[in-house]
């Protein structure tokens, strides 16, 4: 039976907002029908977009990223096409869909990658309730915020008491989330089947912090003994996928480790993860220059 797709568009893109009446008519060639165009927005989907057999989401990772946890109740696999910078996990381009069209909105078995999701809680010392709880794709970090001096966070894994970390922050990543602001701080990358969790700090004050890789299995506990308060609700913050916030205090434990729910992911088959960590991230590649 083809398939019933829903466009999840980022209408901050006009790129993306053009886009959603070409995928249309790519669907509709194909047999299949649009059920729904929606922006990608906070909202929860309507009644209608939940009948559907895929999502395609029109924006970039940043807009995958916040349609895979706006989705991720659901077992409805997101198609990412990438109308931004880098299009790491937004494996297609108007062009690469175009071509696989036929059997995506066909009948066809769709290549599918399942993405383990991050959940992440806040609880004060005065108060075992969490007053937060939220899910990530990527990463969950604990940031300095301003007015920028360094912070103090107590590591524990599985209960077992671990360093203090000085310095920026704390961010703990998926496996997919590995190449996102976990590499940027000098974190480890990660295969995205490998079963694992990188811790990494963030501009540490100590030489001797390395990044570790922990089983995906583990449960990592950041206790707030330092913060920073601006006041206005600024400072010390939980941020999730670079996209959800919360404020952290002295005394806050932070907990996060791998939900047992996954997010589905179609993966473009023309390409492999290591080409596009060399075509898109330049894996290893040599300095530019002459000589």
């Amino acid at each position: 039976m083809p398939r019933r797709v829903v466009v999840l568009v980022n209408e901050q893109k006009p790129e993306a907002v053009a886009g959603a009446e070409d995928v249309r008519a790519l669907v509709e060639r194909a047999g299949g029908s649009v059920v729904a165009t929606l922006p990608a927005a906070a909202d929860p989907l309507p009644a209608s977009a939940r009948e559907a057999d895929l999502f395609v989401v029109l924006g970039g990772d940043g807009t995958l990223l916040s349609q895979s946890r706006r989705c991720h109740e659901l077992t409805t696999p997101l198609l990412g096409v990438n109308f931004g910078k880098v299009g790491f996990m937004a494996e297609f381009d108007p062009e690469s869909l175009a071509r696989r069209a036929p059997a995506f909105f066909g009948e066809a078995p769709l290549p599918m990658r399942d993405l383990r999701v991050l959940e992440a809680t806040v609880t004060s010392f005065r108060d075992p309730r969490p007053r937060f709880a939220g899910i990530a794709i990527n990463e969950a970090a604990v940031v300095a915020g301003p007015p920028y001096r360094l912070i103090n966070v107590a590591i524990s894994i599985d209960g077992q008491l671990g360093p203090v970390v000085s310095g920026d922050g704390l961010i703990v990543a998926s496996p997919m989330g590995s190449t996102a602001y976990n590499l940027s701080a000098g974190g480890p990358i990660i295969a995205p089947d490998v079963p694992a969790l990188a811790i990494t700090p963030i501009a540490p004050h100590s030489l001797a912090f390395r990044p570790i890789v922990v089983g995906e299995r583990s449960r990592v506990e950041l206790t707030m003994l330092r913060c920073n308060d601006a006041g206005n609700g600024q400072g010390t913050t939980l941020v999730l996928d670079g996209q959800v916030q919360a404020p952290l205090h002295p005394g806050d434990r932070v907990e996060v480790g791998m939900a047992e729910r996954t997010v589905r992911h179609v993966v473009n088959p023309d390409t492999t993860y290591w080409a596009t960590l060399i075509g898109k991230l330049r894996w290893a590649s040599r300095p530019a220059g002459g000589g």
